[in-house]
């Protein structure tokens, strides 16, 4: 059986890039850039989206934080809160998805 499986993950394989493709957009650098929303949008497979993209050359893209100070800042509290945040959107590099 291991053929069918094999098989089975090749297709698998296949209908996650499809997914990947339909949600992507072009980014400037000739990459692609994928919205976390987007994902999470697709349901039970977000989770094989999200490894699909890493294991691929996806990248996270950073936290955008605002260092924001006063009476009513985070303070230190900043960056581990950033930390804790799950991504915006992924970026693949060019010909990731060819």
């Amino acid at each position: 059986m291991p053929a069918t499986s094999s098989r089975d993950a090749r297709h698998s394989d296949d209908a996650i890039r499809a997914t990947i493709i339909r949600l992507s957009r072009p980014d400037g650098d000739g990459g692609a850039v994928i919205e976390r929303a987007a994902i999470v949008a697709e349901g039970a497979p977000a989770g094989a989206l999200e490894e699909w993209i890493l294991a691929h050359g996806g990248e996270p893209e950073a936290p955008v934080t605002a260092v924001r100070s006063g009476l009513y800042g985070l303070g230190s509290e900043t960056e581990p809160l950033a930390r804790a945040r799950a991504p915006r959107r992924y970026v693949l590099p060019a010909g990731a998805l060819s």
